[in-house]
C-alpha cells in the first residue's frame, strides 16, 4: 500500500487523529466516502454536459434560428 507500512499508517492515523479530534472524524469518514464515490460515478458516466468546442458554421446557424 504506496511502501507504508503498520507504524507509518498508524503515526499517520494518530496525527489525523490529533489534529482533527474524535469528534470530527466521522464527518471525515463521510466526506471521503462521498468524494471517493462521486469521483467513481462521474469517471463512469458520460459527460452530462457538452464541452467541446462548436464550429464557426454552427454558431452562425443558432443565432439565426434564435
Amino acid at each position: 500500500m504506496f511502501g507504508l507500512g503498520t507504524q507509518e499508517i498508524i503515526l499517520i492515523l494518530l496525527v489525523v487523529l490529533v489534529i482533527f479530534g474524535a469528534g470530527k472524524l466521522p464527518q471525515i469518514g463521510e466526506s471521503m466516502g462521498k468524494a471517493i464515490r462521486n469521483f467513481k460515478s462521474a469517471a463512469k458516466d458520460e459527460d452530462a454536459i457538452d464541452i467541446t468546442p462548436k464550429k464557426d458554421g454552427e454558431n452562425k446557424d443558432q443565432q439565426k434560428h434564435s
